[in-house]
């Protein structure tokens, strides 16, 4: 299991490397339609707005469409008081009764949004005044129909919020990967373009909508069922969107439930293969110290060569996300990230696939 993984993690560490780095041109032609669904985020929405207004992006090409997820604070309000700079305001009224209010959200903000490209990101994140030329320009340049970017956390405040950070490079770099290799596996909505018409090809999130999660990754399978040579991951740091790690771990476990709970969905064979291998090791690994500190005769140093190898192909892979990333200092906390990661990814592995999370304030299944 052992060298299954570290073969894995090396074939997604030349994904990462087959992505040339990209910088966008002077101009961009194609209309943009920017959505983004909030419940409940009056502390941010207000600075992503900014963030979006604030582009270097031609104002005639771009249109901002930001839906109300039955927020209970102060949230449509501040919104609407962007109507004059023209961001437009869509308010749910479903009552309780959905388990995806979000896709449901972006879904009716398509069917008014009038750009060529949709481009998705969240109401806490924040972006540099390049973030949008560059995402199009690639875009553009690459015909692609769908187009991942990077997002990223920062603005930690503590050791747990700096190992998300960590684990979150991870993740966005095995998302980035799969699309390197031509095997396109996850992507973040936080930072997602893809064309207007592509998502009615695809049927929307028709057979993915009773999920709260996926509007993305799911997304993404369907388009990569036919088109994933059409697929990009735009590698520039004038393209990476910035959000906050979770406060606490209750709503850290409650995000990645959410997010583990999408692979029930999962058709694509290799990808759930990919999942299977990666949780495997873990648990295997997880036995493994069982029996290492029960004592038992033989056990120890294939244990600790096993642990040892796992950090280090790791080390190798996340190495150049981090240089990506200007944080080269998050390296010193691998070791405890790759030993904590063991135990947190099977537990999430089981308890994303059965019972319930909390969500926004909302009990999902």
């Amino acid at each position: 299991m052992t060298l299954v993984y570290v073969i894995l993690v090396l074939y997604m560490r030349k994904g990462w490397s087959s992505i040339p780095s990209f910088s966008s041109s002077a101009t961009v032609r194609t209309k943009v339609s920017v959505l983004i669904a909030a419940r409940n985020e009056e502390e941010n929405i207000a600075r992503t707005l900014d963030c979006v207004l604030n582009q270097d992006f031609p104002k005639e090409l771009l249109e901002i469409i930001v839906v109300d997820d039955h927020s209970t604070d102060s949230t449509a309000s501040i919104i609407a008081s962007y109507a004059p700079q023209g961001v437009k305001l869509i308010k749910l009224n479903e009552g309780d009764k959905l388990n995806s209010y979000k896709k449901l959200a972006i879904s009716r903000a398509i069917e008014l949004a009038q750009g060529e490209i949709i481009v998705t990101t969240d109401a806490d994140c924040r972006m540099g005044k390049n973030w949008l030329k560059t995402v199009v320009s690639y875009f553009e340049k690459n015909d692609n129909y769908l187009v991942s970017s990077p997002v990223i956390y920062d603005e930690e405040i503590n050791f747990f919020e700096r190992l998300q950070t960590l684990e979150f490079l991870y993740l966005i770099g095995l998302g980035a990967a799969g699309i390197g290799n031509g095997n396109p596996t996850t992507c973040n909505g936080a930072n997602l373009a893809y064309r207007r018409d592509i998502f009615y090809e695809m049927g929307g999130f028709k057979n993915i909508d009773n999920l709260a999660s996926g509007d993305d990754e799911l997304f993404l399978h369907k388009v990569a069922a036919q088109y994933a040579s059409k697929i990009g991951f735009c590698k520039s740091k004038e393209a990476v969107v910035y959000t906050d790690a979770k406060p606490n771990l209750k709503s850290f476990i409650n995000q990645r439930k959410r997010w583990a709970s999408k692979s029930t969905k999962y058709k694509d064979k290799k990808v759930v293969a990919l999942g299977i291998c990666i949780w495997g090791f873990n648990l295997a690994l997880l036995i493994g110290l069982v029996l290492f500190f029960s004592l038992l005769p033989g056990i120890y140093w294939p244990i600790i060569f096993a642990i040892v190898l796992k950090i280090a192909v790791e080390f190798l892979f996340i190495k150049p996300l981090c240089n990506f990333a200007n944080r080269k200092e998050l390296l010193l906390y691998l070791p405890a990230l790759s030993i904590a990661h063991s135990f947190y990814l099977v537990y999430i592995g089981i308890a994303g696939n059965i019972g319930k999370y909390d969500w926004k304030d909302r009990k999902v299944n």
